[in-house]
C-alpha cells in the first residue's frame, strides 16, 4: 500500500486543503468534498483509460483506489500511457501505476492487487465490497457481464469504458441513484409571492411606503414592492395573479402607474425598475414539480422499512411536510436573490426567509425522527444538516433507474431495436458493431483486425456476427461496409486521445456518483473521435 498522508496539524491541514482544492471546493461545497475523501474506488485494468480517470479523482482528492491488474508492462503499453515510463517495462502495471498516480496527491492513499480479475470473481468475489465505487475498462464480455452482474446484486455502482480506435464507450451500470443537489442551469429564486407565509405577510405589512424619507423610498426591496402591488392587484382581480404575457405586461404598467409611488420622489427609482425587471421570474404560481410528485407517489416513498436508505426516508418526511405542515408547499429554500436595497432592509428580509426555512427544517427533521422509530433505525442514523441540505434542494431532488447489463443484453428485454429505428443515423452503429466485436473475440479467442494479413476474412466474419445480432434484436438497418472495415482496421488498439476524453468524462460521472450532486448520464455514452461527437442513449 502506498500511504502519502500529510501529517501536520490539523489546523494547519485544513487552510492548506481550502487552498489546494479552492476551485473545487465552489462547485461541490465542503460536504461534496468529504464525501469524496471518504471513497474508495477500485479500477479494474491500468489501461490508459483507467489511469486517465483515477487521474482525475486522484487530483481533486479522492480518500482511497486500489488497482487490480496481473497484465505486465509491455512497449506498447508506454507508448500509450502517461504513467508507465519506458524503464518500467517487464514490471507489473497495477503497482507501477499506482505509485505514479498517488505523486500527483499526497492526500490519497494508493494500492494495487496483481490478480485477474476472472479468479477474484471466482474464488473471493467479496474483495470489493469494500469499495464505494468500481471502474472497469475494456473487459471481455463475459467478464464484464459476470463483474455488473455481481455489483448490481451488492448495490455497487459500476463504470465501464472501452475505447476502441477512434470510438469510445462509457456505461453506467446501478440500481438507482440519487442526486440530491443538482445544481440547475438559471435557477429561478422560489419566493412564495403568489401564496406568501405568514412571517412574510406581517414583515410586508409592516412597512409602510407612504411614511418614509425619498432616500427610504428609493431603497426599498423589490420584493417588497412586488407583494405590495401583487396584493392590490389581486383584490382586483377575484385573487388571482398575473399568469400569461398580457396580463403580466398589465401588471408591469400597473407597478408603473405609481398607485403607491411617493410623492416627493423626482424619479422612477432604480429599485421599481428592478420590480419590473423580475415581473416574469418572480410572479409566478407556487407548485410542486412533476418529478417531485413522482418521488413522493414512488413505493419506497410510501412504504419506508428498515431497509430504507436515506434519500426515500427524507423524501417521505418531506412528503408528510408538504400534505401538513406545509400546506402544499415544498420547505423554503431561504435565500433570496441580491436587490437594491439598504442594508438593514435587505438582512430584514433576508432573516424572513431564514427564519421560516429553519422552521420547515425542523418541522421535517421531527417527521424524519419519527419515521426512523417505527422502522427501528437509530436517531443518528440521520442528522440536521442532512436534512437542511434536502429541504434546500427540494424542488431539485432525483432519483434515476438504471437499466441492469442483463437487461441490456437480453434481446427480449433490451430496447436496442426500437432505438436504432429513431436514431439509424446515430453513433448507435457503433455500438451494435461492438457487440459483434465481442462475439467475434468470444469464439475466436482475438479481436477482428490484430493479424494484418486476415484483415479481409475477418471483415467478412465480423459481418456474419453482426448480422446475427441485429436478427436476435430485431434491427432492421443498413450499415456501411466501410464501418465494418474500420472497426478492423482500429485491432482493439487504444488511442491516448480517445482514452483521456473517457477517462475524464468517467472521472466527472464517478464523482457526480459519489458526492449525489449533478446529474449523471443515463446509461451510455458513446464518443466517435471521428466526428469528435459525444451521444447519451438509455439501452
Amino acid at each position: 500500500m502506498i500511504n502519502n498522508l500529510n501529517t501536520d496539524g490539523q489546523n494547519s491541514n485544513i487552510l492548506n486543503k481550502n487552498a489546494k482544492y479552492d476551485r473545487q471546493l465552489r462547485l461541490w461545497g465542503n460536504h461534496g468534498q468529504t464525501k469524496l475523501e471518504n471513497s474508495r474506488i477500485c479500477l479494474i485494468n491500468a489501461s490508459t483509460a483507467g489511469t486517465e480517470a483515477l487521474k482525475s479523482m486522484v487530483l481533486p482528492g479522492v480518500g482511497y483506489f486500489s488497482i487490480i491488474d496481473d497484465n505486465t508492462i509491455t512497449k506498447e503499453d508506454v507508448s500509450k500511457n502517461f504513467f508507465l515510463p519506458f524503464e518500467s517495462v517487464g514490471q507489473n502495471r497495477a503497482k507501477v501505476a499506482s505509485e505514479n498516480l498517488c505523486e500527483l496527491n499526497q492526500d490519497v492513499i494508493g494500492d494495487y492487487l496483481v490478480e485477474n480479475i476472472d479468479r477474484i470473481l471466482e474464488n473471493k468475489p467479496e474483495y470489493l465490497k469494500s469499495f464505494n465505487l468500481v471502474i472497469a475498462t475494456n473487459l471481455k464480455e463475459n467478464t464484464y457481464k459476470h463483474l455488473a452482474e455481481y455489483l448490481w446484486n451488492e448495490n455497487i455502482p459500476l463504470i465501464s469504458i472501452r475505447s476502441f480506435g477512434l470510438i469510445g464507450f462509457l456505461r453506467i451500470i446501478t440500481q438507482e441513484h440519487h442526486v440530491v443537489e443538482a445544481h440547475p442551469d438559471n435557477q429561478l429564486p422560489i419566493l412564495r409571492l403568489d401564496q406568501p407565509f405568514e412571517e412574510l405577510k406581517t414583515f410586508c405589512n409592516s412597512v409602510d411606503l407612504n411614511d418614509m424619507s425619498e432616500a427610504e423610498y428609493s431603497h426599498i426591496p423589490y420584493l417588497i414592492i412586488l407583494y405590495k402591488y401583487l396584493e392590490l392587484w389581486k383584490s382586483q382581480n377575484d385573487g388571482k395573479i398575473p399568469k400569461n404575457y398580457k396580463e403580466k405586461e398589465a401588471f408591469k404598467h400597473f407597478i408603473k402607474s405609481g398607485v403607491l409611488r411617493n410623492e416627493e420622489a423626482g424619479k422612477f427609482e432604480e429599485n421599481f425598475e428592478e420590480a419590473i425587471k423580475n415581473v416574469n421570474s418572480i410572479i409566478v404560481p407556487s407548485q410542486i414539480p412533476v418529478e417531485i410528485k413522482q418521488l413522493f407517489n414512488d413505493e419506497k416513498c410510501l412504504k419506508t422499512d428498515e431497509n430504507s436508505d436515506k434519500f426515500w426516508i427524507i423524501v417521505r418526511a418531506i412528503k408528510e411536510f408538504t400534505e401538513n405542515e406545509g400546506m402544499g408547499h415544498l420547505p423554503l429554500k431561504g435565500t433570496i436573490p441580491d436587490m437594491v436595497s439598504d442594508s438593514d432592509k435587505y438582512v430584514a428580509i433576508q432573516n424572513v426567509y431564514k427564519s421560516k426555512a429553519q422552521h420547515d427544517v425542523d418541522s421535517v427533521l421531527s417527521r424524519v425522527e419519527r419515521i426512523l422509530l417505527n422502522i427501528n433505525k437509530p436517531f443518528d442514523y440521520i442528522n440536521e444538516q442532512e436534512v437542511k441540505l434536502y429541504c434546500k434542494n427540494a424542488y431539485h431532488l432525483k432519483n434515476i433507474r438504471y437499466k441492469s447489463v442483463s437487461q441490456e443484453y437480453d434481446p427480449q428485454t433490451s430496447n436496442l431495436g426500437s432505438l436504432i429505428e429513431e436514431n439509424s443515423d446515430s453513433d448507435l452503429i457503433f455500438y451494435i458493431l461492438m457487440r459483434a466485436v465481442d462475439l467475434f473475440q468470444l469464439e475466436n479467442n482475438r479481436f477482428p483486425g490484430t493479424n494484418i494479413e486476415l484483415l479481409h476474412s475477418d471483415g467478412i466474419l465480423l459481418k456474419k456476427y453482426l448480422y446475427k445480432l441485429m436478427q436476435e434484436n430485431r434491427i432492421n438497418i443498413t450499415i456501411k461496409e466501410e464501418f465494418i472495415h474500420e472497426i478492423c482496421r482500429y485491432g482493439n488498439c487504444e488511442i491516448h486521445s480517445i482514452s483521456a476524453y473517457l477517462g475524464g468524462c468517467a472521472a466527472h460521472e464517478a464523482i457526480k456518483l459519489l458526492t449525489n450532486q449533478f446529474i449523471p448520464i443515463n446509461n451510455t455514452l458513446i464518443y466517435n473521435g471521428i466526428k469528435q461527437s459525444s451521444t447519451v442513449f438509455e439501452i
